[in-house]
């Protein structure tokens, strides 16, 4: 196995070179500036021993004796205060201990040595040594550069002059599309899922999350607030109760979906870093975490308009409201947890079915509104959710048949995820046609002479022997082809 060091000039684009391979290769990729979510607990990652970092005796033994905990949170508490480098050693030996079973693994490190005192060098060099032995090791440093270089295997050499050219050990002017396709190889990590990630996921998201305490504490406070101001309303002003419960409804979980663009931003990245089996499973799990509160604060609303007003009783009218909150809370999971749109996109995105709904859901006067624009209303559950409210409904324009009206509240709950499914499915198609294309330009230019030479210079040996093997395989079915 090879270490190979990416070195140049502040802003030549060393980084730029690391995330371009990253996103040749599915690779094991610690940032400079690595997210983790702050509310973590170093104690409770799965499958993971925090005793192996330096110094970690100290930490215990002098937090214990004095009452200050020494390196923080270091000694097993939130990620909160953990400084740079001491998320990179978190990080750094993480890696190294779910890696140590397996092997041939692409491991990229962005500035192993930033924020990290010269204490810890002989710590991070000796775990570089370790896991060189089994894995291809590609990092970018700043710091330290003359101890890298004498122990690595390969110098590359990024320039902000050119930008098209790399230089590779002693060879110049190597086209960097090249040199970035050559070192994209070995096998991705393979995760075995288990009953402690899920765990994990509890712990982190659910049973320890100071978010939902605070949800639960602005739901209550806003709800008394509700039956404060709504008291014995009566059947008359139903409409006026369930508006008003339902906007209160729509705040008190909006912060918790407006942090979905953060926690998904860091948990991709923790995924980078093997912090957890699956950034898959998270999301999924995520989701229903959402969608649970939304059930949760649909009940809470429902028994506070109930409450105030009368008339509202029946099971039908708590399905719509659910089902009216989630068909404002779907853009937010959607576009928040399973896109890579930035904070400001997703806030305006998401909030535009409130924003829709105020206008198209409603119509309270028959035959008012422009014809075109009124029939957009059938899109909104709200709409079909008037259609059920006493003292409304006999106002209300183009209501379905009492029997069809759930029917059509649930389906228009689903709009906007049918929407994004549809969109989604675009890229899907997109995307495919891309990594097709851009597979057969990376086998077009990993045949040619040039690239094959500087793989095996690259990586020995090793690279040699996997080269043969596939001229092997590609001369055999070249062999079937012609018989």
């Amino acid at each position: 196995m090879t270490l190979s060091v990416v070195v140049g000039s502040s802003g030549s684009g060393k980084t730029t070179f690391l995330n371009d391979v990253h996103k040749r290769h599915k690779c094991t990729y610690i940032r400079q500036y690595h997210l983790i979510r702050p509310y973590i607990a170093v104690s409770k990652i799965p499958n993971f021993d925090p005793t192996a970092l330096p110094f970690w005796e100290i930490y215990e033994r002098e937090g214990t004796a004095s009452g200050i905990k020494v390196g923080g949170t270091m000694a097993g508490e939130f990620t909160a205060g953990l400084s740079g480098g001491q998320r990179k050693l978190l990080l750094f030996e993480l890696i190294r201990q779910r890696t140590k079973n397996q092997s041939d693994l692409l491991i990229v490190l962005d500035e192993p040595f930033a924020g990290v005192t010269d204490d810890f060098v002989p710590f991070i060099v000796e775990r570089l040594n370790e896991m060189r032995k089994t894995h291809n090791i590609l990092l970018v440093t700043n710091d330290h550069v003359a101890t890298l270089t004498e122990m690595s295997d390969n110098t590359i050499t990024v320039s902000a002059i050119d930008r098209t050219k790399v230089k590779v050990n002693k060879r110049e002017e190597v086209d960097r599309e090249l040199t970035i396709l050559a070192l994209a190889v070995g096998d991705a990590y393979a995760y075995e899922h288990s009953n402690a990630d899920l765990k994990f996921f509890l712990d982190t998201e659910v049973y320890f999350n100071q978010a939902l305490i605070g949800i639960a504490v602005f739901t209550i406070f806003s709800y008394s607030l509700f039956l404060a101001t709504f008291w014995d309303s009566g059947s008359d002003n139903a409409a006026l109760v369930v508006i008003a419960g339902s906007i209160v409804a729509y705040f008190c979980i909006n912060p918790y979906l407006l942090s979905l663009v953060d926690w998904r931003n860091a948990m991709s990245e923790e995924s980078e870093a093997l912090l957890h089996s699956s950034k898959g499973m998270n999301k999924i799990l995520k989701s229903f975490v959402n969608l649970a509160l939304v059930f949760i604060i649909s009940l809470i609303e429902f028994g506070c308009i109930n409450a105030c007003s009368s008339g509202l009783e029946d099971v039908e009218y708590w399905l719509g409201l659910l089902f009216d909150s989630a068909s404002m809370t779907f853009p937010f999971i959607c576009l928040g947890i399973f896109t890579k749109l930035p904070f400001q996109a997703v806030q305006i995105l998401g909030s535009m079915p409130f924003l829709l709904m105020i206008f198209f859901s409603t119509t309270f006067s028959p035959g008012a509104g422009v014809p075109g624009v009124k029939a957009l209303r059938y899109l909104f559950s709200r709409f079909y959710l008037w259609c059920t409210i006493p003292g409304v409904m006999e106002d209300m324009e183009g209501c379905p048949d009492e029997d069809l009206n759930l029917l059509y509240l649930i389906l228009s709950a689903f709009v906007g995820v049918f929407v994004f499914l549809f969109v989604k499915g675009l890229q899907a198609c997109r995307k495919d046609a891309e990594e097709h294309k851009d597979a057969d330009k990376r086998k077009h230019i990993m045949e040619m002479e040039e690239a094959q030479l500087l793989q095996v210079e690259l990586y020995g040996e090793k690279a040699l022997r996997r080269l043969q093997h596939q001229n092997s395989s590609r001369a055999s079915s070249l062999k079937e082809e012609s018989a």
